[in-house]
């Protein structure tokens, strides 16, 4: 019987800062078997680098979010992180994408050199990219079609059913956070319908998103126990099938033996 694996968490955010080892312990003795720790700017990647060689279920990916872009764009960052992925705990690139939602965010084309670059190391070490797109699936479309992505995951997925398939067409894995229990999902789950099986990840992307009856809180991964749930209910399986589906295509992403 699997238990749940959490593909997108950030336990090095400053939300864990006064409880971390208590939160750690606490999922670990909640049904949670594995996570991947994600890196969002050097800094944070820095972290998720050193908790992940600290915890034995924890792994993590280092890169560069668009909120932080230009840090991609500098060529000492770039090489501290591909240097930290020779580590068998560093199981993948990101995350990185765009994010056009917010109006004091970086100048697209900033975001998009910084995107293309984390596509390019990606696929050049072979290790998969975990992509963030917000306000911006065409021109991520765009990029995918002139930067074609060997293996990513769009995390956190809330866009239409049709870039779903797109996206699918294309290989990449799908993640779902606890909007899927969020009463306006009508989006997300429409594309929950469409990804095979062997494609979905399930993630909390916490301290964010906590899922229902939770929304509002702090979120950590023991909290994916509703979006197991959730997903249950709509594909009219087992929870227990979820989880050990989804920790079965986790670990094939990550690979993760």
């Amino acid at each position: 019987m699997g238990k749940i694996f959490d593909s997108h968490c950030h336990y090095n955010d400053d939300a864990f800062k006064s409880d971390y080892n208590e939160i750690i312990k606490y999922i670990k003795e909640h049904g949670v078997g594995t996570i991947t720790n994600i890196g969002a700017s050097i800094e944070s990647s820095r972290i998720a680098f050193q908790q992940a060689k600290e915890n034995d279920f924890m792994y993590c990916s280092v890169g560069i979010h668009p909120e932080y872009a230009a840090q991609a764009l500098d060529d000492k960052i770039m090489a501290e992180i591909e240097e930290m992925r020779l580590d068998p705990k560093v199981v993948a690139i990101g995350e990185a994408g765009l994010d056009y939602h917010y109006e004091n965010s970086y100048p697209d084309d900033i975001q998009k050199a910084a995107f293309i670059r984390q596509i390019e190391l990606s696929n050049k070490i072979d290790k998969p990219l975990v992509v963030h797109t917000r306000d911006a699936m065409q021109d991520t479309f765009d990029i995918f079609n002139n930067h074609p992505v060997k293996k990513g995951v769009v995390h956190c997925y809330s866009g239409s059913r049709e870039s779903c398939k797109k996206l699918i067409k294309m290989g990449f894995y799908i993640g779902f956070t606890g909007v899927l229990t969020f009463k306006n999902a009508r989006r997300a789950l429409e594309s929950l319908k469409v990804v095979p099986l062997n494609r979905l990840l399930i993630e909390t992307d916490c301290p964010y998103m906590a899922p229902e009856p939770n929304r509002g809180k702090r979120c950590d991964s023991s909290m994916l126990d509703f979006v197991a749930q959730k997903i249950a209910d709509e594909l009219s399986i087992t929870k227990q099938e979820v989880i050990d589906i989804t920790e079965r295509n986790a670990k094939s992403f990550y690979n993760i033996k």
